[in-house]
């Protein structure tokens, strides 16, 4: 029996479902990976991402040529592409994991229809998360809206049935070859429709799983704290690796829950904080999922205060926040670190995404396509339920009259400016009585810092205190309409 396995985002060969089953049913097993020219050209995804994506693509195909198998590429169209490879190859099966897009859906209920007319089987498996969205649901099997609901029977679920790891299966290399042709290098980025640059979080399974242990045995037993402090290597920084798969969830709260059962240096708050994390990037998972009008707008309607009218202002506005050159420190190291590195620590993502929308008041649906186009970890369910978080108008939404003061964050986050300094580097002699809010150097001040406010470093666009009583009026005055 000859089969082929479909690689989307899950680039790995340990705890993969759909490779397991088809290593343990079939004779024959062909990797397969579409470049899917519509998305590519689309660049609703960037650099960043797809620069990561090629090189954990380069290490599949590393992993699988070690073990006597040879990745299939090509692109197209991936309906068209995945169905002419099933005929071309005269496979009997195909096998993959499932993805939870609203596309993904629409694209994966085509294929399965054009093999099925071809009489060939289609076998799907869960595997981007540790339970799909209807395996944890409220009483009455309702889709769970609130994060605390759904993180208590998260958890019941899995002490009920904790979710099998999948070892690297044993008959992988015993595979008989398969008569197709030899896969090609791989495309570059530049061929792709995009610009190569080198990833700052190393891709790769191996990769993966190497952060995973460093994380485990050190950073995580002070995450609680840390995991606010950018300036601090205190992150796992695995969400790229999650979002294209090279570490699976079920791999990474298994390391995590068995680094307590072990003992010694370990600390129970912060190892379930950080597995929390996990918890929300599926809860999110499980909205797209089932809300999946998310994608296009608001997930509820609320009350909440008009984005800015377009025009020049607003304009200007959003430039200087895409740039990092509003005059905010905290916002600006933020921007500049997406823009330079394709990632942004997770307390600074809030901090910059509530300025936009709450000082600036430009809707969120900007800055979500703006961090869909830089980040590394690009991921429509977990950068859109964040962004609604952070607007208001999602599941478990911020308060509408919670603003964060840029300045309070910074002051008690990044005290010494550290982080800061690290990507404004005009702000690098700033003290730190006056790194936070430079603007209020004296003249004296800013020569000894030889950092001219105005010049070598933007006043602030606008006013913190003034913005947010703006919006909170506003507001207001939406409510009495």
């Amino acid at each position: 029996m000859r089969g082929i396995v479909w690689y989307r985002r899950d680039f790995r060969i340990a705890d993969h479902p759909a490779l397991s089953a088809a290593c343990e049913r079939c004779s024959e097993v062909i990797p397969l990976f579409v470049f899917d020219e519509p998305l590519l050209h689309s660049h609703v995804f960037g650099s960043a991402c797809v620069n990561f994506m090629l090189g954990c693509l380069e290490d599949l195909a590393s992993s699988l040529t070690d073990r006597g198998l040879s990745l299939q590429w090509r692109r197209g169209e991936p309906v068209e592409e995945v169905v002419r490879a099933a005929r071309e190859w005269k496979v009997d099966a195909i096998y993959w994991n499932r993805d939870y897009e609203p596309s993904a859906i629409e694209r994966d209920r085509a294929v399965a229809q054009r093999l099925a007319q071809a009489g060939v089987v289609v076998r799907t498996f869960k595997d981007h998360v540790v339970f799909e969205a209807d395996e944890v649901r409220g009483a009455t099997g309702e889709p769970l809206q609130r994060y605390s609901a759904y993180r208590a029977r998260w958890w019941t679920r899995w002490y009920a049935a904790t979710p099998e790891v999948y070892p690297i299966p044993t008959t992988l290399a015993k595979k008989k070859a398969v008569s197709v042709p030899n896969s090609r290098p791989l495309p570059t980025a530049g061929e792709l429709g995009y610009a190569p640059v080198a990833s700052w979080i190393e891709p790769g399974e191996q990769n993966a799983l190497k952060r995973l242990r460093w994380f485990v045995q050190g950073p995580m037993h002070s995450y609680a704290t840390n995991r606010n402090l950018p300036a601090n290597d205190g992150c796992s920084q695995l969400s790229p690796h999650f979002r294209f798969g090279t570490l699976s969830p079920r791999k990474a709260v298994r390391a995590a829950l068995n680094a307590l059962a072990k003992g010694g240096r370990v600390s129970r708050p912060d190892v379930l904080t950080w597995v929390d994390e996990l918890i929300w990037r599926e809860f999110f998972q499980q909205v797209l999922a089932s809300f999946p009008h998310v994608a296009k707008g608001p997930f509820r309607k609320v009350v909440i205060p008009p984005s800015r009218e377009s025009g020049p202002e607003r304009d200007g506005l959003f430039q200087a926040w895409c740039n990092g050159q509003t005059g905010y420190p905290i916002v600006d190291a933020g921007i500049r670190q997406l823009n330079q590195t394709g990632w942004m620590h997770n307390r600074v993502r809030m901090v910059v995404a509530s300025f936009l929308i709450k000082d600036l008041r430009i809707d969120w649906q900007s800055g979500e396509r703006y961090f869909m186009q830089h980040l590394t970890d690009a991921d429509v369910a977990a950068n859109n339920g964040n962004w609604q978080w952070c607007a208001s108008t999602g599941t478990d939404a911020m308060r509408g009259y919670r603003i964060f003061n840029p300045a309070l964050q910074s002051k008690k986050f990044d005290p010494d400016g550290t982080y800061i300094r690290r990507y404004v580097p005009e702000l690098a002699h700033v003290s730190a009585k006056r790194i936070h809010e430079p603007h209020l150097m004296t003249a004296d001040e800013q020569e000894r810092a030889r950092c001219q406010i105005g010049n070598d470093y933007p006043s602030p666009v606008v006013d913190h205190q003034h913005a947010r009583q703006e919006y909170l009026n506003l507001g207001k005055q939406e409510v009495m309409r």
